[in-house]
């Protein structure tokens, strides 16, 4: 499409939006972040403003489909019955399919390894009763039907899940520090959660123990709540960020040489207790790390333990 004098300085998502009918602004601007929108041959922003005589293109990828597939991806499943199911989420994969992410997620792979999910979560979200981030990994329970499902979602909601999680942070956050703030969308920088939101939801996140290890510290967090990025935004909003985290601070400069090659954020789901659904028994299930993390915290005890407190693994110091 070549651009016209009427549309000289129109944004290049509210062009795209107007000249395909099919398309939202929202989804225009998808296709844009993902390379599907070129202005002369090259990618660009949903906010570029437009010159008269420019040419967009525009290509409208085939729509994902309503209905995961099942797909054979490794999966740790740690308890399993007729009514629910334990798994160990990795690292690195999401929930569930969304924008982007139609294949390779956590439902096609349940999908594949059990029989007979809930649908109350919809087509897209068979099983799903809570979620991790995706470069959080750990214990996640599943509902093979409805009425578990929906046991399952009041006992979440009614904060009654005991949640634990592992983190290495920078700093040292004191033992039995509580962080109750409200979390929502950041008002200016919306990929981003904040206790800045003008309309967060109730939040509240507690230190339950702390190993020093150099600058770092090794934490068990607790969560009442399960808000989106909730303990990555309460650790980095009091000055503790979560080591390997690219969006809330994590990544710095002068980092321990055992966290530098890490690819994601420290923090894992390590215990998971809930009252069975069907005859409410006690569930109580851990996670040991995965290798990736455990050999960070190997690397920094070891490094504790010598004289140097381990200052000959922090880099030189550049005047």
């Amino acid at each position: 499409m070549q651009v016209g004098p009427d549309d000289d300085g129109k944004r290049l998502d509210v062009y795209v939006a107007e000249c395909v009918p099919a398309l939202s602004r929202s989804q225009a601007q998808r296709l844009i972040r993902t390379g599907h929108v070129r202005v002369n041959g090259a990618e660009a922003r949903p906010s570029t403003p437009l010159v008269a005589g420019c040419i967009v293109e525009v290509d409208v990828p085939p729509p994902e489909p309503d209905t995961p597939e099942p797909e054979a991806l490794p999966l740790t499943i740690r308890y399993e019955d007729d009514d629910l199911a334990v798994i160990e989420k990795p690292a690195g994969m999401v929930v569930h399919p969304g924008a982007g992410h139609a294949s390779g997620t956590l439902v096609n792979a349940l999908l594949f390894h059990l029989s007979g999910l809930s649908g109350i979560g919809g087509k897209a979200r068979p099983g799903i009763v809570h979620r991790l981030d995706r470069g959080t990994s750990g214990l996640m329970v599943v509902a093979k039907h409805d009425a578990a499902h929906q046991a399952l979602a009041r006992q979440f909601a009614g904060r009654r899940v005991e949640k634990l999680y592992t983190a290495l942070v920078w700093g040292r956050p004191e033992k039995g520090a509580v962080f109750d703030r409200p979390i929502g969308r950041d008002p200016v920088h919306r990929q981003k959660m904040s206790t800045r939101a003008p309309k967060g939801r109730a939040a509240l996140t507690r230190i339950v123990d702390v190993e020093p290890l150099g600058p770092l510290s090794l934490v068990t967090v607790a969560i009442e709540s399960g808000r989106t990025h909730q303990i990555r935004v309460h650790l980095s909003e009091a000055g503790y960020p979560v080591v390997g985290d690219p969006v809330y601070g994590g990544r710095r400069r002068g980092a321990p040489a055992a966290v530098t090659r890490l690819e994601r954020p420290f923090l894992h789901a390590t215990r998971l207790v809930f009252d069975h659904p069907r005859d409410g028994r006690m569930m109580e299930l851990s996670s040991p790390l995965p290798d990736d993390l455990q050999g960070v915290v190997d690397a920094l005890r070891r490094a504790a333990a010598r004289p140097d407190g381990g200052r000959r693994d922090l880099p030189p110091e550049t005047p």
